[in-house]
């Protein structure tokens, strides 16, 4: 039981951190038809912004102006690079955007060097929030869990409840309309990828002083967030979050079970051969497939449902 409630929780708290990330990229293709290659190094630049703007005023403010200048990095990358070759259709934003990932690499390894900085969680949030069994559970984790269930319900409620949730949506489906009734389309979209990044920014923040900020982590997160919202569906945000905590608690709770399938057959009271050629293969625990177990369940969902958990079928 306490492995069980606590690998669940730990689960939650890295499902919800994946999906704060893959949110900003659900959403940045869903209103914008852009699959931003460069969204994990956003998530990087989050990182690395609180924890220079840290040294300076502290974690809290830092929590609140990395986001911001991630942002508007964000809103200068969509106005100066992203509008500049949308009318060469979606293979040149596929290309900036890959480039993009590289420079934004380059430019941390200049300023901050190849090795990990000295992000740490800040004082007033490394305690223990509760004890169970003989687990501690501590409180960042239950912070970030925090913040991100706020995201999602502030999310939901501007898309959903708001003037400029209408706005952006209508500019999705009918630009031309919304441009007639005086809205500027083109700063609304800047203003949709700028949001997009700042949540990947948000998501830097809370994370990078968690695991570990260094300039290989957008490596390390990328490719499990397109795993997150092809599973999800495509612009779905609803998806992602399913998707988020599918893979948070395949990845969570695989990584802590070092059971392999010969135990299984043990159990079961069926004894493999030490010389069969499938003994080898029986003998990899599940801890060690860990890392593939998401990709794995991605191929699958494209074979069985191609438009992901929540996605459409396009016509």
């Amino acid at each position: 039981m306490e492995f069980f409630f606590i690998t669940l929780l730990n689960s939650l708290s890295y499902g919800l951190l994946l999906f704060m990330l893959s949110s900003g990229l659900t959403l940045i293709f869903s209103m914008m038809g852009v699959l931003n290659f460069a969204h994990a190094s956003f998530y990087m630049l989050g990182a690395y912004f609180a924890y220079q703007t840290g040294l300076v005023f502290g974690f809290w403010p830092a929590l609140f102006l990395a986001p911001i200048l991630v942002g508007v990095v964000g809103a200068l990358t969509e106005r100066y690079g992203l509008r500049k070759v949308h009318k060469f259709g979606h293979v040149a934003e596929l290309l900036f955007t890959f480039g993009l990932a590289y420079v934004i690499e380059e430019v941390v390894h200049l300023i901050w060097g190849r090795a990990p900085v000295d992000y740490r969680i800040p004082e007033s949030l490394n305690f223990t929030l509760f004890t169970l069994f003989n687990t501690q559970y501590p409180a960042y984790r239950a912070f970030m869990m925090l913040v991100s269930v706020g995201m999602l319900i502030s999310l939901f409620l501007v898309l959903t409840k708001t003037r400029i949730g209408m706005i952006v949506q209508a500019s999705l489906t009918h630009p031309d309309m919304v441009q007639a009734l005086g809205h500027n389309v083109p700063r609304v979209f800047m203003l949709v990828f700028a949001g997009g990044c700042a949540l990947a920014g948000l998501a830097g923040v809370l994370g990078g002083n968690l695991f570990i900020t260094e300039p290989g982590m957008a490596f390390a997160v990328g490719s499990i967030v397109f795993v997150v919202v092809v599973l999800g569906g495509m612009g779905s945000l609803v998806g992602a979050f399913i998707a988020s905590l599918l893979i948070g608690a395949i990845q969570t709770f695989s990584v802590a079970l070092d059971l392999s399938f010969l135990d299984l057959t043990a159990a079961l009271g069926v004894v493999i051969d030490p010389d069969s050629k499938w003994y080898g293969g029986l003998s990899i625990t599940i801890s060690q497939t860990a890392p593939v177990l998401p990709y794995l369940l991605m191929v699958l969902m494209l074979i069985v449902r191609p438009r992901g958990l929540m996605g459409t079928r396009e016509s």
